[in-house]
């Protein structure tokens, strides 16, 4: 027999505490992807709308592909190539607890997956197009949003000064029709705060996207149409959706995705507008792609010849301001490319090109650090990327080029050395003057650019409970950097300890450090000179399950800033959640009362915060002060949800929030969010 002892199966922890969330180690990722974009909204939720879907149809494990189980963005490389070699070897699972035989398979692991897979016997999909479009199901999502308190761009009080042209309400409405995977098609509205809705000559929303997107068998496998987002390799010449970085997580460190997948979210930057249609043959899959749209961009003339050049890319979506309003539009962006991809049992090898031509030539301001920026109006990127697994050993890569012959390479290793013991490697050398217009790759620094590397990452498991994460990251960055005017390097070591006691608790501690170069000026030289800072934090949380209705989790959070030239600088961070939700009942609630101070902007610190479903924020904390917030859903009936969040932060020692337009007079920032969603 193929079975090996069968346990009962545990629900997970974290899939029990009252609002749609991702798990506990997505969020570390999150905010570590917010720390190094300073971005705290959302912009891409594929993901999560993916996820969403699997609940409500479970992804079959005895038939599912590796793009399948990729999809989840759950699994590592080296655990979706276990799975598969199992299945060939043994044939189809049985039973949901044989999952505990596959190698390298855990529970704790098991228990993230099972809200989202079934095991079952295999069934052939038949029907035609007629029975795509009767027997899928419709969905319609609808969010607003807005802060009470009016910020300063809002009142125009002052009449030589200009305002927003919008009020705050911010408002997304989303229609979307599924048939399984073989169709779907939806059309997205959505309006940032400070932007005009249904009023004068830009009337309307401020934002529209649509996509359809069509699977069959055969050799045309998919077409898509509007828009849709491309994820290559491992993200050197080209990646479009959500990305994850260093984190919680040791063995993620592999960028995952399948190349072509419909874009349904808000974000107006991170896509494709066009066609795209991929072609399956045996072992090949080729993805061909077209797209045109125009984006937002500052025009200036240059002044040495008075042509119109473009000085930046707008990539926020923004249109509040005169500027922003003028900026929207103004630059027409023409793309084509492929990814050609050959998989044969363990071993996989994809060439990959893509082309851009822009209206206006790209010429970003003069300064030293911007020397080796992307420049004119052509450019293109070729690659070609590769993945093996020998045993318990998986290699990838990808080797690129630009228009100008400057190369990029990254590549890793994941091991399992041991039942116990994991270890990832990655190494990346990318050229000071390598330019990617759509790259978002494994790096330090927020551009795919000057920069070298080496990662080492190691994931003990000494006994049931107990979990150990460990990484160390050098690098150095051979050309300058924004506000570092010299080359520079950095270091960043993390450990992570993870205690899980019973199924009810988990205990979660881990301590960061991190050096890096910045300019920073000093009390005997008026110019800014080039010195190093740590920052190092040291962060506790503890999950717990109180009882079938009730889970609480705490956490605590310390923060050390240090510098050559400045005075040290701490921060401090602490949360008490608490999650309600009855199993019976339509009401779930979870709530948050936070304290946090810093000494400065230097010493922030960020939080994920539980939100509306597809939804989340990461905001920064600094200065000192108090914030709550309430979540509340409650279910109709099986086809309607009712979510709904206020949030409030106070601060201690101020008279004003924020700076500009966005100014806030008094301590207090409110926000209010409510959404519907509706299943046909």
């Amino acid at each position: 027999m193929k079975w090996c002892c069968i346990i009962p199966c545990l629900l997970l922890l974290s899939n029990l505490q009252g609002q749609e969330q991702p798990f506990p180690e997505t969020e570390q990722q999150l905010e570590n992807v917010s720390e190094n974009a300073e971005n705290t909204e959302p912009a891409d939720d594929s993901w999560w709308q993916q996820l969403e879907y699997r609940k409500t149809a479970p992804l079959n494990i005895n038939n599912a592909t590796a793009a399948d189980l990729m999809e989840l963005q759950i699994l590592t490389a080296l655990q979706v190539n276990q799975l598969l070699q199992y299945r060939k070897l043994l044939g189809n699972l049985i039973s949901i607890y044989e999952l505990q035989s596959v190698p390298g398979w855990d529970i704790p692991l098991i228990q993230m997956l099972l809200p989202y897979i079934t095991v079952a016997t295999p069934t052939l999909t038949r029907g035609g197009l007629l029975q795509s479009v009767r027997e899928g199901k419709h969905s319609v999502v609808m969010r607003y949003s807005r802060s009470i308190e009016n910020a300063r761009g809002y009142l125009k009080k002052d009449s030589a000064e200009t305002g927003y042209a919008g009020d705050p309400s911010k408002l997304m409405v989303r229609y979307g029709y599924r048939y399984k995977n073989l169709l779907r098609y939806g059309i997205t509205f959505s309006k940032d705060a400070g932007e005009r809705l249904l009023s004068g000559a830009a009337g309307g929303f401020d934002f529209y996207s649509f996509h359809l997107f069509v699977k069959k068998k055969g050799m045309v496998n998919t077409i898509a149409l509007g828009d849709y987002t491309i994820n290559i390799g491992q993200g050197l010449i080209h990646w479009q959706g959500l990305s994850f970085g260093k984190g919680g997580s040791i063995m993620h460190v592999k960028k995952q995705s399948p190349v072509l997948r419909p874009y349904s979210s808000s974000g107006a930057f991170y896509f494709h507008r066009g066609a795209a249609v991929q072609l399956v043959k045996r072992y090949w899959v080729g993805t061909f792609y077209i797209s045109h749209r125009k984006l937002d961009a500052n025009v200036y003339l240059n002044p040495v010849d008075e042509t119109p050049v473009v000085s930046s890319i707008q990539t926020s979506g923004y249109h509040r301001t005169p500027n922003e309003i003028d900026d929207r539009g103004a630059l027409k962006q023409f793309v084509y490319g492929t990814s050609l991809n050959y998989t044969n049992g363990n071993a996989s090898g994809g060439i990959n090109m893509v082309q851009y031509h822009f209206s206006l030539p790209l010429e970003k301001k003069n300064t030293p650090y911007n020397l080796f920026a992307l420049s004119g109006k052509q450019h293109a990127n070729y690659s070609i990327d590769y993945s093996y697994t020998l045993k318990n050993f998986h290699f990838f890569g990808e080797t690129a080029t630009d228009s100008r012959s400057h190369f990029a390479n990254i590549h890793g290793l994941l091991a399992s050395v041991h039942p116990k013991a994991d270890i990832s490697l990655l190494y990346r050398n990318i050229a000071t003057d390598y330019q990617a217009f759509f790259g978002n790759a494994f790096t330090v620094g927020t551009t795919v650019s000057n920069e070298r590397g080496l990662y080492v990452g190691l994931a003990l498991k000494p006994a049931a409970a107990w979990t150990f994460n460990f990484y160390t990251d050098i690098f150095r960055f051979p050309w300058l950097k924004y506000r570092v005017d010299a080359p520079s390097s950095g270091k960043d070591y993390f450990v992570d300890v993870k205690f899980q006691p019973s199924k009810y608790t988990e205990i979660y501690s881990r301590y960061r450090t991190r050096q890096k170069f910045i300019n920073q000026k000093n009390d005997t030289n008026a110019l800014e000179g080039v010195v190093p800072y740590v920052h190092r934090s040291w962060r506790t949380q503890v999950n717990h399950r109180v009882s079938k209705n009730f889970t609480v989790r705490h956490r605590f959070e310390l923060l050390w800033y240090s510098s050559e030239t400045a005075t040290p600088e701490k921060g401090f961070l602490a949360f008490f959640d608490l999650f309600y939700k009855p199993l019976q009942s339509p009401l779930s609630i979870n709530m948050r009362l936070q304290y946090f101070e810093s000494t400065s902007y230097n010493s922030r610190l960020y939080a994920y915060e539980n939100d509306v479903l597809y939804y989340y924020s990461v905001p920064v904390f600094y200065d000192k002060g108090t914030r709550y917030y309430v979540n509340v859903r409650y279910k109709l009936n099986r086809q309607i949800n009712i979510w709904a969040k206020w949030a409030q932060t106070i601060y201690n020692n101020r008279d004003s929030i924020g700076s500009g337009l966005d100014e806030i007079h008094g301590n207090k920032k409110s926000e209010i969010r409510v959404m519907l969603a509706v299943t046909l």
